[in-house]
């Protein structure tokens, strides 16, 4: 059996030994992608963002509710008195007064019906981001994957590297070979040491950046392979449904919603209002006696001329309307961009793979040609180093077009609005943040929040 063939085995065997202790606690891509969705902090503050969006829809239907406020006053005086001499007098008033608006030109309405179109378009947000985090931990996930895999492939070529220099020290012992020999390979070892230095430093950041997402230490990261999940048969399957579901554009379209009804409220302005309003007053003292005046009053408001400021906040809405529109169409395009980028990408990754992996075979026989090439004098050390770094080119390029691979594939689905706790099955509950808004889109008072707090 050639050195080559043995090397290979011999690092085969220690790869499974050193995967045979995690093979129980092995975190999946999946696993990853659910820890995150639960344990994020940046997306646990989107869903305490929405929350506080939520309450938007009770502050704006304020407006239908009536007004109630009580007031109380009190009056000491002392009068002085050549009559009756001095004297104390008090007096007291305590009332209660209700105001109800009947009609404000439709501007409560519309600013409930933003409020809601503004939680909607929220919602699309957070889905966003969510998204964007579950992409963020498979992408650590595929990442540390291929940091291990490349420490792996140069501890391996470290070991050749040594047998390679004690082969080198031997034939110059006996007079076969030369002091160059052993210099290029002292060289290159030297060289392939760097490179397991950084390689494994790459892999600590790959993992400090997994904790960061995931919310906790990667343990048995297995190489994944590309999503299969709610994959496109074609890209123009995938445009379609990214145009169709990607969240930032519905959230876009609920943002123009929002808009018009802000656009509405304003001109809303410059209609007349009508207010209905009641009182109770109790008057109490040693000056008269106590009586009590209750009292109803309806008051029409016709608005004719505000200082200008009417037609400037219709106008400024107009136009913050004609803003979101644009942003729509600027969506649509961003999402179409970055669904097709990502199909070219793992089209390229996948053609990639399998150009690697041949090239991987031609190397591995091209080396062993060329040390058993050696062994009679035909190729020389710096031969052999040649076709070893072939190989070692050969095999990162493999690791790195398999990262690539699984990261474009789930990029494409977070790209279509299909990488989802539902559509790809996470085993984690899914937060949904229409609980909330049902319980407080008609609470009409209440200090604590729903949870309690």
């Amino acid at each position: 059996m050639s050195f080559v063939r043995k090397t290979a085995l011999w690092a085969a065997v220690s790869t499974s030994l050193l995967l045979a202790p995690h093979a129980v606690s092995a975190e999946t891509i999946f696993g990853a992608m659910a820890k995150a969705y639960a344990n994020n902090p940046d997306l646990n503050a989107a869903r305490a963002g929405l929350r506080a969006t939520d309450e938007g829809v009770p502050i704006a239907k304020a407006g239908y509710r009536p007004q109630i406020s009580a007031a109380a006053t009190g009056t000491l005086s002392r009068v002085d008195s050549e009559a009756t001499g001095t004297r104390d007098l008090h007096s007291g008033q305590i009332g209660i007064s209700i105001t109800q608006t009947i009609f404000d030109g439709f501007q409560t309405l519309n600013n409930v019906r933003s409020a809601e179109a503004t939680v909607f378009s929220s919602r699309e947000t957070l889905k966003a981001n969510e998204i964007q985090i579950l992409l963020a931990a498979a992408q650590s996930y595929a990442n540390i994957a291929r940091d291990q895999r490349i420490v792996s492939i140069r501890r391996q070529n470290l070991a050749f590297l040594r047998e390679q220099l004690n082969a080198a020290d031997a034939r110059l012992e006996v007079g076969e070979g030369t002091r160059t020999d052993v210099s290029q390979a002292q060289a290159e070892l030297a060289n392939a040491q760097s490179l397991l230095v950084a390689a494994v430093a790459q892999l600590k950041q790959s993992e400090a950046v997994y904790v960061q997402i995931v919310g906790a230490a990667p343990a048995g990261i297995r190489q994944p392979g590309p999503a299969t999940k709610a994959m496109p048969r074609s890209l123009d399957q995938a445009v379609a449904t990214g145009l169709r579901e990607n969240p930032q554009i519905l959230a876009a379209q609920y943002a123009v919603d929002s808009a018009g009804f802000q656009v509405k409220s304003a001109e809303g302005t410059m209609l007349p209002g009508v207010v209905l309003q009641g009182a109770v007053t109790r008057n109490t003292g040693n000056t008269g006696g106590d009586n009590t005046t209750a009292s109803v009053t309806a008051r029409l408001e016709v608005p004719i001329y505000q200082g200008g400021a009417e037609y400037g906040q219709i106008r400024q809405a107009k136009e913050r309307l004609g803003q979101q529109r644009i942003l729509v169409d600027s969506a649509r395009a961003s999402v179409q961009q970055t669904v097709v980028s990502a199909h070219a990408q793992l089209e390229s990754a996948l053609a990639r793979i399998t150009a690697s992996r041949s090239q991987i075979s031609a190397a591995d026989l091209a080396l062993e040609g060329v040390v058993e090439e050696r062994k009679v004098g035909q190729r020389t050390t710096l031969d052999v180093l040649d076709a070893q770094q072939d190989v070692l080119n050969a095999q990162e390029s493999l690791a790195s077009a398999q990262r690539d691979a699984v990261v474009a594939s789930y990029a494409l689905l977070a790209a279509m609005g299909r990488l989802t706790v539902q559509a790809q099955g996470l085993q984690v509950a899914e937060y949904r943040p229409e609980e909330h808004y049902e319980a407080v889109k008609d609470k009409w008072f209440g200090l604590r929040t729903v949870d309690g707090r």
